[in-house]
């Protein structure tokens, strides 16, 4: 039986430090599901497509897809979503400590919900640990350069959607 992987964030953009994690993915399980989590409370900067086409791009050009790879939109409870994609384990990305202190509590809560999905914590490589999509967007906006912590075609999305009125 093939394992499956879901791999949940809002992904607004794709960082260095998501693809960092989703390589590590791909190392536990046959098939990873990147889930994009729509709020429609939330104005994401990137629209769900965009995402879904910045995650694909990315995985391309680091040779991560090889047919074991899929993007969808969730916007019901994770472990709904993760059984629907037939996943047994969910992915979770620490930075630090406050990561983990957040994760353990929503491991929990999940592992009470459905015993039957395992969550894995995947530590950021320490090149990427101190990047998150908030920062970057700020970064962006404020007309810095984000280059160094975002995949190319992101950083060359991220000056398209600020320069534009």
């Amino acid at each position: 039986m093939a394992r499956i992987a879901f791999y949940p964030g809002s992904f607004d953009p794709v960082t260095n430090g998501h693809i960092d994690v989703l390589a590590q993915a791909l190392d536990v399980a046959d098939t990873v599901v990147v889930a994009i989590g729509v709020h429609p409370a939330k104005k994401p900067m990137f629209s769900f497509q965009e995402r879904v086409e910045m995650i694909e791009e990315a995985a391309a050009r680091m040779r991560l897809h090889g047919g074991r790879l899929s993007v969808v939109a969730f916007d019901t409870l994770l472990v709904d979503a993760a059984r629907t994609a037939g996943a047994s384990l969910i992915i979770r990305g620490l930075r630090d400590g406050t990561d983990l202190d957040y994760e353990m509590q929503m491991a929990g809560m999940n592992s009470a919900m459905a015993p039957e999905i395992r969550t894995v914590f995947l530590p950021a490589s320490s090149g990427v640990r101190h990047i998150t999509a908030t920062l970057v967007r700020q970064i962006a906006q404020m007309g810095g350069d984000v280059s160094a912590f975002v995949p190319a075609e992101v950083a060359a999305r991220l000056r398209t959607k600020i320069e534009r009125p």
